[in-house]
């Protein structure tokens, strides 16, 4: 299958677009449920407004959030794909594109210098090798406050599984309102740091209420989800 660097960058830049001017329907729903099970109170009043801003965005088609992010890109590229040029340009492309045409901000820096590249580019990009002749794109506008708030932790095997549960619990309560709630959070356990760190990316793109499909991962998520709600940061 022949695919052209430049259909790459027209669909990497649509996506970067859509990604930030509206949410997916599976965050609307949880939005709209966490809404209506709230009695009033400051939690409720910002759900409201989160939900009136995203009706907002969607219908003048402006972002969502001010802090557009910076693109994280995954992608799964068949064995019999052939392209026609400079895959990685491809990307960076389509994100140079989004930034000019969607009016995206401009958040990528030199860590050093402090310099703004003025494009959002070069994009974050995972590429996966799969069997056949398909080509599949996934866009996540990482925005860099809940991206600042990304923890790492390394227990001793001895911890266990109540470790792990502690060290999720403590990360969000470390984090506490900076990566603006309410969040979804993504858990990566076991493997190498940037293995797990990888994972806990990959995870954010699972649909909202989705578990996993092992009884013990599935019980370890709403022991997590409990544990996080209690802390009573929304």
């Amino acid at each position: 299958m022949k695919v052209s660097v430049q259909e790459i960058a027209g669909v990497v830049a649509r996506l970067c677009v859509e990604a930030n001017r509206g949410l997916p329907a599976d965050v609307l729903a949880a939005l709209e449920s966490a809404a209506a099970s709230e009695e009033g109170g400051g939690a409720g009043a910002v759900l409201e407004i989160l939900l009136r801003n995203a009706a907002d965005a969607a219908e003048l088609g402006l972002p969502v959030c001010q802090d557009t992010g910076i693109d994280v890109v995954f992608v799964e590229m068949g064995s019999g794909v052939e392209l026609d040029g400079d895959f990685g340009e491809a990307v960076s492309e389509g994100v140079r594109r989004a930034t000019r045409d969607g009016y995206l901000r401009a958040s990528v820096c030199d860590p050093l210098t402090r310099k703004n590249t003025g494009d959002n580019a070069p994009a974050v990009v995972h590429l996966t090798h799969v069997p056949g002749e398909r080509l599949s794109i996934s866009v996540l506008p990482k925005g860099c406050g809940s991206e600042n708030m990304s923890r790492v932790f390394m227990r001793p095997p001895a911890k266990g599984r109540e470790g792990i549960l502690d060290a999720v619990v403590e990360a969000v309560r470390t984090a506490w309102a900076n990566p603006c709630p309410p969040g979804i959070i993504g858990v990566g356990i076991g493997g190498t740091v940037e293995k797990a760190a990888l994972m806990a990316k990959q995870a954010l793109l699972r649909p909202v209420g989705e578990h996993s499909r092992r009884d013990d991962v599935r019980e370890l998520e709403e022991e997590l989800l409990s544990r996080i709600n209690c802390l009573g940061m929304g």
